[in-house]
């Protein structure tokens, strides 16, 4: 069992950048690989990015590729998000995801836990 809260959200402007972070407590976070999706009204939840259970692999979706960077600092149980030169479209719930995989994961359905969600939201 593993507990992920996940901050940094927040209100920017187009161009902006925000850092989200995801801690996670319970079992060794070194276990799990983890992701990021993000839900806007009306739309279906999205794959953002992924790694794998030793970070050594990621995966990025188009949208956000060269734009976002997905990293985990094992020592301290936290994944984070870098979000740099966002765009209105990137305005949605960010939800932080951890599976008991070891490699990037894509499927939301392939993960065991999810957070509570972060509010993105970047005017224009």
């Amino acid at each position: 069992q593993v507990q992920l809260v996940e901050s940094g959200g927040g209100l920017v402007q187009a161009g902006g950048s925000l850092r989200l972070s995801c801690v996670a407590s319970g079992r060794t976070f070194s276990s799990y690989a983890m992701g990021w999706f993000r839900q806007a009204p009306g739309k279906e939840r999205e794959f953002v990015a992924g790694s794998s259970r030793s970070g050594g692999s990621t995966l990025y979706a188009d949208s956000v590729k060269g734009r976002f960077v997905i990293s985990r600092d094992i020592a301290k149980n936290t994944m984070f998000l870098q979000m740099n030169t966002l765009q209105p479209e990137d305005t949605a719930v960010y939800y932080c995801a951890a599976a008991l995989r070891p490699r990037v994961l894509k499927l939301g359905a392939e993960y065991n836990y999810w957070g509570q969600g972060t509010q993105v939201t970047v005017s224009s």
